[in-house]
């Protein structure tokens, strides 16, 4: 039996429908994007990093929109031709508290499944707590077609 080819299109679909999982909080599509054992890392400075397992990953951002009003928008999206990786950028609205945090983020896609196995996050600046929305410094990220405000429900 041979092991399935997924194609950079359908990588870059896992993600978008990652993003739509995590806006919903919908907690049975959050774990099914991912590997049972995969691992999302981040920056220090967030408690109880990284978060290991499908199960915590989606519980954790289930936790993000209850409780900051959490959204997220997928800003650009590179996937490679021949290896089951991608990278992103993207920005994470918190609604509740009227404050952003842009960043990027290298996943790892499992061969056998094309599901997520690893998500290494990086944020564009520290989350800057007196900083109403974190990003790059003199960065035009109007000019460059980057939302400049939540959109609800929309990881596009």
């Amino acid at each position: 039996m041979s092991t399935p080819a997924f194609t950079p299109e359908d990588h870059a679909a896992l993600i978008r429908r990652y993003f739509d999982a995590c806006n919903a909080a919908d907690y049975d599509a959050l774990v099914g994007c991912f590997m049972p054992d995969a691992v999302h890392y981040f920056p220090a400075g967030l408690p109880e990093v990284p978060w290991r397992g499908a199960d915590t990953i989606a519980r954790k951002w289930i936790w993000c929109v209850e409780t900051l009003g959490s959204q997220w928008t997928i800003e650009r999206i590179i996937v490679s031709h021949d290896t089951p990786e991608a990278m992103i950028e993207w920005t994470h609205w918190k609604n509740k508290s009227g404050t952003a945090l842009r960043g990027a983020e290298w996943y790892d896609f499992d061969p056998a499944t094309g599901k997520i196995a690893e998500i290494r996050a990086y944020y564009a600046s520290p989350a800057d707590k007196s900083t109403r929305i974190n990003e790059l410094v003199d960065f035009d990220y109007a000019g460059r077609g980057y939302h400049l405000r939540s959109i609800a429900g929309s990881a596009s």
